[in-house]
Order: structure tokens, then C-alpha cells, then sequence
């Protein structure tokens, strides 16, 4: 339990300062010197899949999340070990109680279309449109703010019902996106005309984008960091197959392969050519986690015994290792074991399809009865390997399985509209379990509209007494407690079925400057990112 105290004193010391009623003010980032820096050129990467929609707001999809945030911004972003730091918010204090947060805005901030970015617009995004669209942020809004209003142009005051120690990790690009008042007040959010030429205050504004082909943004010339960005422009390409993604590498026509890009087998060799840079850094706040979603409001899935057998029917050391080629590493809990409150001490989920069949016999359900569909994610061939794999274990266990392709947009509509008997994807943490793990278990996020709510309609009204206490308890030591009973009650009840812990690599030439440099890696602003020339 070192590394969850470190960094949970680490936390805590931020906090304190807080209270204090100091500013936090900001610690050097890994950003070069500026005066090095080059300007102008084009940097080229890949989405992957074509995300539905650029607007981070109405989705958080990962190649949403990905281009987004050039485009908007939140009041904060975080280093590599969590600390809070400036974005569109200078400064903050935080109450000794931890009930009132106050934020100072950056001066001179517009929006793309002109416009004065100012505390109107942050009332207006977190009160009322990510109030409203933003399930993830909505489920912590409704429950624990009871009040934001703007003190003047330039400040906002947000109150508390009850402290929440981790609300100061919610003012990223993903999570709190800021949103421009003068074009959303008053209309549908989900089909303003903005949605398909996003304005944000971001170093890069929307260009072009030609669906199947690729996305366009452009440099902003106005962007209230004096100077920035270096870059004239992004281009993400829209390539559905990996092969050719791996040859766009190879040959240079991109320059940054995000996680997922090509298909791990291929990221060693790519690791090797000349001039090529590899890290697995900027994904600390996400702490992805690979599950399996079973709908468990009809059978099978809603016997616990079945859930048992299917977790107990997958080898998932053998995923990580000849599936996924040794990037990442099977879970053991709903929380990854870089976040806070992991507890490794979880009851056994081990391979053992002897075991598996035997709780198919205890829950007395002739599992041959309901036909299953795996509805595929378009993540890429790992994944169609996965639901491949396990329809061929289901299928052992006396299941009928078929599989169901889909592309992103299709699988999210589906899934958040919950029209799937089992799936599987991928979720961020975002640092604190209150934030990232609670949505997904929680009974009062048993809601339609997104696919990362509790889409699997799982209920347990003593986790949820457990999930209410733990978010409010200032202790660590106590939070650890509560988090600990969670985990154990969601491990046996399989209210998930997480498979394992996903490590991502980036990888790019050399002479892309200050690509990864904070919590959020690749989701950040670019702003500081360069090209040197040869």
C-alpha cells in the first residue's frame, strides 16, 4: 500500500495549501524552453475509430476525448503524479472546510469565433449544459455541488453540499469542458449546430473534416498563450485498417501512433525503426481498464452464478499475453492497481472452466435457452481476437454466441441505449475511484445516454451506501476501509467483468517535441508541441 499513501499524502499536501487560503500556484511542467521551440509545420496522426461526434461534452469516447482537446479546454490540468495545474483557470483556493472552491481566470481568453471567454461561460457549462449531457460529470454535480455563481467577469465560486476531496480532479478537457455560452444558452445541446463546427478556446480550431478520410484543425491565431501554438496545423487520418495504419508509420506519412493505432503485434517492430521515440507516459489519470459488460437485466446474465462461470471461464493471463502481446496485466479488482484505494487482497477469479461449469449447474440455468450476441467494438483486431476467444469459451460453457460488428457510433447508440447482451471496452479511472469506478456501479447512474454509466443496470443498494460514504470521508485510512469492502463486493458479484489493466504506447519520431508531457498525454492541448526541422 506504499505507492496509495504517497500519493495520497501528495493529494492531501495540495489540499492543505488550499486551505490555507494560498493560492495553488503552478509547478514546472517538462515543456522545453520556449525560445527552442520551432514554428510552423503539420503534425500527422490517426483516430481511431472515426469518432461520432468532436464535442467532448456529448461524448467521451476516446477519439473524441483525442482531437476535442485541442479544441476545448478545462480550468485545470494535472502532472504525471496528479497535481492540479493552470489551464483556463489561474489560480484557486479551496476553503479549510473544503466545501467553497474559488477560481481566477486567465485575462485576455476569446473564444474561436471572437467572443470573451468569461465566469458566464463557467457557470454556464457546469451548471447547465454538462449538468444536462455530461453523464459522468453529471452523476457528481447533481450529488455533491449546491451552487456555482460568477463573483465577477473573472471569477466563479463554486459551494459544496459536503466535502469531496476529490472534485479538484474534475477541471480537465475531458471531464469539465468548457463550452461556449453565446452558442448553447437556450437550445438543444445534443443538435446545436456548433456540435458539427466546434468552437472552443483552444490553440487549434476546427477546419475540415471529410468523414472517412480524415480531420482537419487549424492554427488559432488568437490564442490567449502569447506565441502559441508552434504547430500551423493537425491532420488526423481516418484509417480503418491496421495494416495500413502501420505502413502510414513506416513510411512517414504520420508522425504519432496513439495506444490502439496498430495493433499491438506490430508495436515492436515499429518501436525499432530509426528515429522513432516510444513511451507508455500520459495515460496516469486514466488508468485504463479492459472489461466485459453483461446486460443484467434479462438471462442469463442476471444470475450471479452465470456471471461466476464467465469470469472463471477466461484465461486472462493468456489475453494479456497472446492476445493483447503482453501490454497490460489481468485485474484483479475494478480499480487498477495505479490508482487510489487498490486493494490486491480480492477474492480468486482464476481460469477454470471445471469451476465454470459447475456454477452454470448451481444456477440451474440452461444457459443454451438465450442466445448471446457479443456486440463488437471497432477498437481494432485485438479486440475482434477477444470476442473471438470468448465465444469460443462461452460456447464451452453451453452458450449459443454469435458475434455482431459495429462501427463507434453504432456500438455507442447501442450500448448507452442498453440494446446488447454482452460487450466489451475499455474505461478510464481519471485518479480517484469517487470520479472514474463509481459512475459505472452506482445505482443512480443506471441511465440511458451514454455507454459509460451503469449500462449493465447492476444494483446493490450496500454498495452504494459503501460508494456514498467513501466519496465524502476526508480519512484516507477510512476511505481505504470503505473502498476496500467495495471492491470485494463487486468482485464477487461480478458486477463487472474486469479483464485486465491496459498499458497504451505512444509512439513518434524524434523530432516531435513535447508530445507527452502531463496526466492527460495525448487529450492535452498541443499547444506546446513542436516539430524540429532537419
Amino acid at each position: 500500500m506504499k505507492r496509495v499513501t504517497t500519493r495520497f499524502q501528495q493529494r492531501l499536501a495540495s489540499l492543505a495549501i488550499a486551505a490555507a487560503g494560498l493560492s495553488l500556484l503552478p509547478l514546472a511542467l517538462p515543456a522545453g524552453n520556449a525560445a527552442a521551440q520551432t514554428t510552423g509545420g503539420t503534425l500527422s496522426g490517426i483516430v481511431q475509430p472515426e469518432p461520432p461526434i468532436l464535442v467532448s461534452a456529448l461524448n467521451s469516447q476516446a477519439p473524441t476525448q483525442y482531437i476535442a482537446g485541442k479544441i476545448y479546454q478545462g480550468l485545470l490540468t494535472y502532472t504525471p503524479d496528479l497535481k492540479p495545474q493552470p489551464e483556463l483557470a489561474k489560480s484557486w483556493k479551496i476553503s479549510p472546510d473544503g466545501l467553497t472552491y474559488t477560481f481566477e481566470l486567465q485575462s485576455g481568453v476569446k473564444w474561436h469565433d471572437g467572443k470573451p471567454f468569461t465566469s458566464a461561460d463557467v457557470v454556464f457549462s457546469i451548471d447547465k449544459l454538462l449538468r444536462e449531457v455530461h453523464v459522468r460529470t453529471r452523476a457528481v454535480l447533481n450529488k455533491y455541488m449546491a451552487s456555482i455563481r460568477a463573483v465577477n467577469d473573472t471569477t466563479v465560486e463554486i459551494k459544496l453540499k459536503e466535502p469531496f476531496p476529490p472534485f479538484i480532479s474534475m477541471f480537465e478537457t475531458g471531464t469539465m469542458p468548457m463550452m461556449p455560452r453565446h452558442l448553447y444558452e437556450g437550445t438543444d445541446y445534443r443538435n446545436n449546430p456548433a456540435n458539427q463546427k466546434p468552437v472552443g478556446t483552444g490553440p487549434f480550431m476546427f477546419k475540415e473534416w471529410k468523414k472517412g478520410a480524415y480531420i482537419k484543425l487549424a492554427r488559432n491565431p488568437n490564442y490567449w498563450k502569447k506565441g502559441k501554438p508552434y504547430l500551423d496545423e493537425l491532420v488526423f487520418y481516418v484509417i480503418p485498417d491496421s495494416a495500413s495504419r502501420a505502413v502510414a508509420f513506416e513510411k512517414g506519412d504520420v508522425q504519432v501512433l496513439r495506444g490502439g493505432d496498430v495493433d499491438n503485434v506490430d508495436v515492436k517492430r515499429l518501436r525499432a525503426l530509426p528515429n522513432v521515440e516510444y513511451t507508455t507516459k500520459g495515460w496516469e489519470l486514466f488508468s485504463p481498464m479492459a472489461s466485459m459488460l453483461m446486460n443484467q437485466r434479462k438471462p442469463p446474465f442476471d444470475n450471479v452464478k452465470v456471471r461466476q462461470a464467465v469470469m472463471h471461464a477466461l484465461n486472462r493471463k493468456m489475453i494479456v499475453n497472446n492476445i493483447f502481446f503482453g501490454m497490460g496485466k489481468p485485474a484483479v479488482s475494478p480499480f487498477a492497481s495505479t490508482t487510489l484505494f487498490f486493494d490486491k487482497n480480492m477474492p480468486s477469479m482464476d481460469f477454470n472452466l471445471k469451476k465454470a461449469r459447475d456454477l452454470i449447474k448451481e444456477s440451474g440455468v440452461n444457459v443454451g435457452q438465450y442466445p448471446i450476441k457479443i456486440l463488437a467494438t471497432s477498437y481494432g483486431a485485438n479486440w475482434d481476437r477477444l470476442d473471438e476467444y470468448t465465444k469460443q469459451m462461452l460456447e464451452q460453457l453451453g452458450f449459443k454466441v454469435s458475434i455482431e460488428s459495429a462501427d463507434a457510433g453504432t456500438w455507442a447508440a447501442r450500448v448507452s441505449n442498453w440494446d446488447f447482451d454482452l460487450t466489451t471496452t475499455y474505461t478510464y479511472q481519471y485518479g480517484d475511484p469517487a470520479l472514474g469506478v463509481e459512475r459505472l456501479y452506482v445505482a443512480r447512474n443506471i441511465v440511458k445516454g451514454t455507454p459509460f454509466a451503469n449500462v449493465q443496470g447492476y444494483n446493490n443498494p450496500k454498495a452504494d451506501e459503501l460508494w456514498a460514504k467513501a466519496g465524502a470521508t476526508m480519512d484516507p485510512a477510512e476511505r481505504q476501509k470503505l473502498y476496500s469492502e467495495v471492491q470485494r463486493i463487486l468482485v464477487n458479484d461480478v458486477a463487472n467483468a474486469n479483464l485486465f489493466e491496459l498499458e497504451f504506447p505512444t509512439l513518434y519520431r524524434k523530432n516531435v517535441r513535447n508530445l507527452v508531457t502531463t496526466a492527460i498525454g495525448l487529450n492535452e492541448s498541443f499547444d506546446n508541441v513542436s516539430i524540429e526541422k532537419n
